[in-house]
């Protein structure tokens, strides 16, 4: 029971009338009525301790999400295991009772596993987790994959070679790790954790620990904390209940206990006493930043309506601050670039109030006083009735959403709820007891009871941190750490008035523009799509699905984009819609908006790029006219607001000038300027001087000109909707959108990548780390199955390279291959190899991947490599057929690129037909050895 973020624009509608009928049956809620645990989960215990969830649940079919759960992190190592914690997960991938090493991760890749995408796990301070979704189309797959689980729990081997080979990986791991986060964590969070034990044990854990540490220390930790009792076992999907937990109890029944067990206690943080200003800066500081904590409080789980309704209470008033903290970012010279303030969680049972910012060019003290300000104004005048009234319609539609879409939601959300139950004793009284306790609970919220929630999570001249973040550079005055505890000590005084609510609309357009017509239909009974012509010559793909109950989705595309327009004209054009979406629409700010759609869930979006122009949509199943009118207006009646239009520029302008500082962000744009030559129609990372050639009447023309004329366009819906009732909204609103005559045509600009073979070094960062990119490119005539192939080598070579400069050299935890291949403006493709490891590594990683890349040059690849590959792909391409997002983005694909729509179906064919003589070939056609860009990041000399 996750209670819902407001941050979207959503509503209330009229509940669900047979919802409601059923409720009315029930008794009463009384506060003190304990939260039960739904019928939707069967929630037990073994003998021994260990505890199991199973739940029945088709979406996606076929398919099972299997958790392993240990209430066993980083925060339970002694002082010879600081990272051990955290090394043990790795471990149970590399060899068990029943796998030898690499053998797991091989076996389950070969079922349509991949391996960081599927399967997975994570270390914290309090738990461990691993992630394992298996398809169940196979008893056996299914029983080998309890089978997994047990040996994660049990029978891991710790031989000691593969503990040494891990060393190199883990150590690759906590060096990507490093950067000026790590650095800035290492100061600030033992502030923050105020000296606790959590402070002193970091999952990443301790480096030279990790080079030396003695095999027992490893061994040791999962003797102690592994154990049934301290366990889950999360079993959600496609599966027979009885049949779950008949392997449940067949694999884990039997683990025991040690005899004499060590107790598993948590860690406390301590009260902090006293105020404290903390000053960190360095070089790479990418955004200038302070943020107040005040002080961490413990946070127990609640387990009755009571409590449930205190956090639906808190979840309105972090709604209504995010908005107004919002505001202040849109108004002339805004006091910082992003801020916002709330209570967090900051680790197991505990959490604090904070507020933060990023700064703008009059630095630290505006954003505190404007910070603390508002906290303050919220604090002592509290908020307005219609400020309530919007939180709750959109927590009412939140739920409401929710609540129609019980049965098509995901089983790894559901295993993500009881994995909270099992760690923090979240309650999982199912989404319609949820949906119940929100529409009896919500309605008697009073702003009240609201602002008294409010008074009481704002501290009043309470101890605090107040933590300043800066980039150091020659010339900047950082703030001393006792003026930042002044600054906001000052500012808790400064004298505040209640807030003016403007009066809003509740119509966005209570005029509609005048319908044109639909003049053409036809019907493609092989994928289930109508298309209408309409009266302006705009076209409509519908697609109706019953995937979801309550979501439709809009795309829509056309050919042209800024190829059209002069060099002068690229950087403006880059940023027009962004520029423009900023702004809002009629009279209306983007804030001013939400207000007028409280109660609704929809938003949308209009783009110009290099290429095209396009429109994004979503909406619920009753908001689909909100959605099409916003449409509309974003095409026809985009608004002009100077003041927003500065604070945007000022705000890109900082966050250009911050990001100079980042290394990466001077190696991608290495990469991009060699690789096409310095183009000016090629965007880089932006500077802060380009903005100066920003005018506001131009990025408006600029934008006019591409997307005041609906000439061409084909827009896509896919979603829970009847076709014959859309029909009049399409005819009033996309029918009606003007036509006039412009260019819709893409031009070939002429840009293209080096040839031959062009080396390049790039010296930046304090950390010893390096990245290498490998960039090979050229002309093709594209093609469907071309554009397989290669997408398939590229997933082989990732394959290849895990298994070479991984596990077989310790010199790269994560990396890999991507790539593109495309039919505009010229047949083309790019595959880009990224490889992360350390500085003295680097030729030895270069030498390996040219190695794999000539191997399977030469000498092809392996059958069940392919297979692999095949497997994850079919497994994807089934579950998608049955979203909404997968046929959008097929349907735009298609159009895209020319193909036939009906080719969507016949994707697993092509997966089949692949060989491995197709992606031998494609290695010797994509992967020039005389044709790519190397560029290699070191750290500064």
């Amino acid at each position: 029971m996750k209670l819902l973020n407001l941050r979207t624009l959503s509503g209330a509608v009229l509940l669900a009338c047979s919802f409601l009928a059923q409720a009315d049956n029930l008794p009463a809620l009384k506060l003190s009525d304990k939260i039960p645990v739904g019928p939707q989960v069967k929630v037990g215990k073994l003998a021994n301790g260990l505890t199991y969830y199973i739940q029945q649940n088709s979406r996606p079919e076929k398919k099972l999400e299997l958790r392993l759960v240990v209430k066993a992190g980083s925060i339970l190592e002694d002082e010879d295991q600081q990272g051990l914690a955290h090394f043990t997960e790795h471990m149970a991938f590399n060899g068990s009772t029943h796998f030898k090493r690499n053998e797991m991760v091989s076996y389950l890749q070969s079922i349509g596993v991949k391996f960081g995408a599927d399967l997975n796990a994570y270390t914290s301070f309090d738990e461990t987790v691993y992630i394992l979704p298996i398809p169940t189309d196979k008893k056996e797959v299914v029983e080998q994959g309890f089978q997994v689980l047990e040996d994660w729990a049990h029978g891991v081997s710790f031989n000691n070679e593969d503990i040494d080979s891990e060393r190199a990986i883990v150590l690759e791991e906590l060096r990507l790790g490093k950067g000026v986060d790590d650095r800035m964590n290492k100061v600030v969070l033992p502030k923050v954790l105020n000296g606790s034990r959590y402070a002193q044990r970091m999952p990443i854990g301790q480096e030279e620990i990790i080079k030396h540490f003695k095999y027992d220390a490893i061994k040791r930790f999962y003797r102690d904390w592994y154990r049934p009792e301290l366990m889950a076992v999360v079993a959600v999907g496609d599966i027979d209940p009885a049949e779950a937990q008949r392997l449940i109890e067949q694999h884990f029944g039997k683990l025991k206990n040690p005899a004499h067990p060590r107790p598993r206690e948590y860690a406390k943080i301590p009260e902090r006493q006293d105020s404290e200003g903390i000053v960190f800066t360095d070089k790479e500081v990418s955004a200038n930043t302070v943020y107040i904590r005040y002080p961490i409080q413990s946070w127990p789980a609640g387990d009755n309506i009571a409590d449930y309704r205190q956090k639906l209470i808190e979840g309105m008033y972090s709604f209504i601050l995010s908005q107004r903290m919002y505001e202040l970012t849109q108004q002339a010279n805004p006091p910082f670039l992003q801020g916002g303030s709330g209570m967090n969680k900051i680790v197991r049972g505990y959490r604090s109030f904070g507020a933060g910012a990023v700064l703008g060019k009059d630095g630290v003290t505006p954003a505190i006083n404007a910070l603390v300000e508002e906290d303050q104004r919220a604090r002592q005048y509290g908020f307005t009735e219609a400020e309530v009234e919007r939180a709750k319609k959109g927590m009412l539609r939140n739920y409401e959403r929710l609540y129609n879409e019980r049965d098509k939601s995901d089983s790894s959300g559901y295993a993500s709820e009881y994995i909270r139950n099992f760690l923090e004793q979240e309650t999982i009284p199912g989404i319609a007891a949820e949906y119940r306790y929100a529409n009896e609970l919500i309605p008697g919220i009073t702003v009240a009871e609201v602002n008294a929630a409010v008074r009481a999570a704002i501290p009043d001249n309470q101890s605090k941190l107040v933590i300043y973040s800066g980039v150091d550079k020659p010339g900047i005055v950082q703030p001393k750490p006792q003026e930042l505890v002044t600054t906001a000590t000052a500012a808790e005084r400064i004298a505040v008035k209640p807030l003016q609510e403007k009066v809003y609309a509740n119509q966005l357009m209570p005029v509609p523009p005048k319908s044109g017509s639909i003049v053409a239909e036809t019907y493609n009974e092989k994928i289930g799509t109508t298309q209408l012509t309409l009266s302006n010559g705009v076209k409509v793909v519908l697609k109706p699905t019953d995937f979801n109950n309550d979501q439709v989705i809009l795309g829509g595309l056309r050919y042209g984009g800024w190829s059209l327009l002069p060099d002068s004209d690229v950087f403006a054009a880059h940023y027009a819609s962004s520029i423009v979406g900023q702004m809002g629409v009629l009279n209306y700010s983007p804030n001013d908006l939400g207000k007028v759609l409280a109660g609704k869930s929809v938003s949308s979006s209009a783009n110009v790029s290099s290429l095209n122009e396009s429109v994004g949509g979503s909406s619920g199943r009753d908001d689909v006219e909100s959605m099409l009118q916003l449409v509309y207006l974003q095409m026809t009646q985009p608004r002009k607001d100077n003041a927003i239009y500065t604070a945007y520029v000022d705000r890109q302008r900082e966050l250009a000038q911050n990001n100079l500082a980042r290394p990466e962000s001077k190696f991608y744009d290495t990469v991009t300027a060699t690789l096409y030559n310095n183009s000016p129609r090629v965007l880089r990372a932006a500077k802060p001087a380009d903005f100066d050639q920003l005018a506001l009447d131009r990025v408006l023309d600029i934008y006019n000109s591409r997307m005041s004329s609906a000439r061409d366009f084909t827009f896509f819906i896919v979603g829970s909707f009847d076709v014959e009732k859309l029909k009049p909204l399409l005819a009033t609103y996309l029918a009606s959108l003007p036509v006039g005559e412009i260019p819709v045509a893409f031009k070939d600009e002429g840009v293209r990548p080096i040839k031959g073979v062009v080396k390049k070094e790039v010296h930046a960062g304090a950390e010893p780390k390096s990245t290498i990119s490998l960039s090979f490119t050229g002309d093709v005539e594209y093609s469907r199955p071309s554009r397989m192939r290669m997408q398939a080598l590229i997933e082989v070579m990732n394959i290849k390279l895990i298994e070479t400069l991984r596990e077989k050299m310790g010199a790269m935890y994560s990396g890999g291959m991507s790539g593109s291949m495309s039919r505009i403006p010229y047949g083309n493709f790019n595959i880009n190899a990224t490889l992360p490891c350390a500085p003295e590594n680097v030729d030895k990683v270069l030498a390996a991947t040219f190695a794999e890349i000539q191997k399977v040059q030469r000498d092809g690849i392996d059958e069940a490599d392919l297979n692999k590959v095949k497997a994850s792909w079919i497994k994807g391409y089934r579950k998608g057929l049955r979203e909404n997002g997968y046929w959008m983005a097929s349907l735009q694909n298609a159009f895209f690129n020319n193909n036939n729509p009906d080719e969507i179906l016949t994707y697993e064919d092509r997966v089949n037909a692949l060989t491995t003589a197709d992606i031998q070939q494609a290695a010797q056609r994509y992967l020039d050895t005389n044709n790519y860009l190397q560029v290699v990041l070191y750290p500064e000399q």
